[in-house]
């Protein structure tokens, strides 16, 4: 609660954000740039997470300031309406969200333009277009707007709920008619209307974080997920996981920013960057492919890959940032271990997806997408001060059971038991 409280309170007024924040200070840091659209949106995401998880809706109530100054404090919720409210009012010409400086991949800078030997791409302000917009950034939007949306519903604000859900099924439509390249969705477009990881461009033709996140959102159903994955699969995996992009950029491209000063195959110049590959494995999951999520997962988890301890170069027990790509002169090698967010979002792929073991309001959804391999597991969830003991099997006859008795659906109710026995059948 704490944590998130914190990140809230670094938000200004608009409803955009600092970049970075530092815990010892608990204020955001300038000094690394400002900017990056997806920056709000998080915010909703970590706070809806919370809730249904603890059931706490007081903390939307939390006196919280803007840019840490004193009488300025609103509500935590009203910072949320404010990241939603960010994105509804920052897009560029085809309805899509304006990137700002970058979004999750910070080296994506297509309002940088910088030629300095030695600039940062992080804070200098060569070239403000007002134009370039990401598919990424739109996918968050459809994910966490809806999340945003059923809170609202959860505390009676059915009409902002409504307006909500209309401007996320407009971004959804936005997304097909603009951001869907046929076989996979582009990454964006450039300072100059030009798409961005798309079969248009020569280098660069597909992005992984647009296919993990507009899949996890749903956007186009199972239909258009399957062929972004199958497409994602083919162009962009490797023997240690998914590539960021492909093909790799040859030369540097100023209207592109820092993405494109790697040699081909490092760091976010089409390395596997560990971060976003658990959102392919979700992505798997939401389209119920058991076999591929797990195989994806077992590519670059560390239990999985001891035997590649001297091909990574880095500790085999925790996950590295990023492992060169095809395109490498050491393909395979890892490089900086611990810097990543990888764990975290491994763990919510490997739990709430693989397993299907998802807090919601009403109780805990039970949805497991196991790959063939695994005929039964068990699993104990502590969750609102009960233990639920969880067995997964397969059988004949699907269905969810509580203490011996069939209930319908995948979600278990909410109990004051201190231990709940439940058994799923796939």
């Amino acid at each position: 609660m704490t944590g998130i409280l914190d990140i809230a309170s670094i938000q200004f007024s608009d409803g955009s954000t600092y970049h970075q924040y530092q815990p010892l200070t608990k204020r955001g840091n300038a000094d690394v740039g400002s900017g990056f659209n997806d920056d709000p949106l998080w915010l909703v995401a970590c706070t809806c997470a919370y809730v249904r998880e603890t059931g706490d809706f007081t903390i939307l109530d939390e006196p919280t300031p803007f840019n840490n100054e004193a009488g300025t404090e609103v509500p935590l919720l009203e910072h949320m309406r404010r990241s939603v409210n960010y994105t509804v009012t920052h897009k560029g010409p085809h309805g899509l969200p304006l990137i700002g400086r970058a979004d999750w991949n910070d080296c994506l800078n297509l309002n940088c333009f910088s030629r300095t030997p030695g600039e940062s791409f992080q804070t200098c302000s060569n070239f403000e277009s007002g134009k370039a917009e990401s598919v990424f950034i739109a996918g968050m939007f459809v994910k966490y707007g809806a999340e945003y949306a059923a809170l609202c519903e959860r505390i009676g604000l059915t009409e902002e709920a409504a307006e909500v859900r209309t401007s996320v099924s407009a971004m959804e439509s936005t997304v097909l008619a603009h951001g869907w390249d046929g076989n996979w969705f582009r990454r964006g477009y450039d300072a100059f209307e030009q798409p961005i990881g798309s079969k248009e461009n020569e280098e660069g033709q597909i992005f992984i974080e647009p296919q993990g996140f507009c899949i996890m959102a749903g956007i186009g159903g199972d239909d258009y997920g399957k062929k972004a994955l199958a497409s994602t699969e083919r162009l962009l995996g490797n023997a240690f996981g998914i590539e960021l992009l492909s093909p790799c950029y040859s030369e540097y491209h100023d209207y592109l920013g820092e993405i494109s000063s790697y040699s081909p195959g490092y760091k976010e110049n089409g390395s596997v960057f560990c971060h976003n590959n658990p959102w392919i494995t979700l992505a798997w999951c939401k389209v119920r492919d058991g076999n591929a999520a797990f195989d994806l997962y077992t590519r670059n988890a560390p239990a999985y890959i001891e035997d590649k301890s001297e091909i990574h170069r880095t500790e085999p027990y925790c996950y590295s940032q990023t492992i060169a790509g095809r395109a490498a002169q050491n393909y395979g090698e890892a490089k900086n271990a611990w810097l990543t967010g990888t764990a975290a979002w491994s763990f919510v792929a490997v739990s709430q997806g693989i397993l299907g073991i998802r807090p919601d309001y009403d109780g805990l959804v039970v949805d497991p997408c196991l790959p063939d391999r695994i005929d039964c597991c068990r699993i104990e969830r502590l969750f609102r001060g009960t233990r639920y003991e969880i067995t997964v099997r397969r059988g004949t006859e699907k269905g969810l059971t509580v203490e011996g008795k069939a209930i319908a659906g995948n979600t278990v109710p909410l109990t004051d038991a201190p231990v709940c026995r439940v058994t799923v059948t796939i």
